[in-house]
């Protein structure tokens, strides 16, 4: 098996086939359909909106946008029949989860607690900077709310032609820590530093939100649909 944050490439010819954004009831499925659409213009890639498991199944790639409660995510995604056919999408093509939708692919989560869908084995943990401050004195406000830079920790097809360093948008006040570091791409500093994008076989999800980071962010897009693990 290759390392799981470098599999895969980017070819030279234009992607084709379909991408599925998943709506799940609670993903912020306007910004991220609008940002994969825009990146997929003129490629020949559909992209779709959708909540039916067979629409995921004949998918070529899928998003996995999520926002809010980790366990209203997970409830939504089981109310929809969504879990076996994202099970079978992670083992078998390109997987990018967004936000809570990287979180929901760990094993468990502190908020609630709430269990995930168990495809990068780790847990999900609330910040803990109560009293701590940040260089200019003023106090850690959970969320993180805003800009940030976003330093890559392994090689992966996704990062290709994003500065290391580079700053990404980020809305959250829960953060992924991976059991085997292997499978951390990207970090971040917010009090310490910890794991803000995964990379796993067919996987690549981020904490942050690339559909509000503008270049950068469209950019990991427009590598997701030329991804081949």
């Amino acid at each position: 098996m290759s390392h799981p944050s470098t599999k895969g490439s980017l070819p030279g010819t234009p992607p084709r086939g379909r991408v599925v954004v998943v709506d799940h009831g609670s993903g912020n499925l306007r910004s991220v359909s609008q940002a994969v659409m825009h990146v997929a213009a003129g490629t020949g890639v559909e992209v779709l909106v959708s909540k039916r498991p067979e629409d995921l199944l004949a998918a070529d790639r899928v998003v996995l946008p999520g926002q809010g409660a980790l366990h209203d995510c997970m409830q939504g995604v089981a109310d929809a029949g969504l879990m076996q056919a994202l099970r079978e999408v992670a083992a078998t093509r390109p997987l990018m989860g967004v936000c809570v939708g990287m979180q929901m692919m760990f094993d468990r989560s502190e908020e609630g607690p709430a269990d995930g869908m168990g495809l990068v084995p780790g847990e999900v943990l609330r910040f803990r900077l109560d009293g701590r401050r940040q260089p200019d004195g003023s106090r850690y406000k959970i969320p993180q709310m805003g800009w940030n830079r976003v330093w890559q920790t392994a090689a992966h097809p996704i990062w290709a032609g994003v500065e290391d360093g580079a700053y990404f948008y980020f809305l959250h006040s829960y953060h992924a820590r991976p059991s085997d570091p292997r499978h951390t791409a990207g970090e971040t500093e917010y009090g310490d530093r910890f794991t803000c994008a995964v990379a796993r076989d067919n996987i690549f999800a981020t904490q942050f939100h690339p559909e509000k980071s503008a270049a950068d962010g469209l950019r990991l897009y427009r590598n997701f649909l030329h991804w081949n693990p």
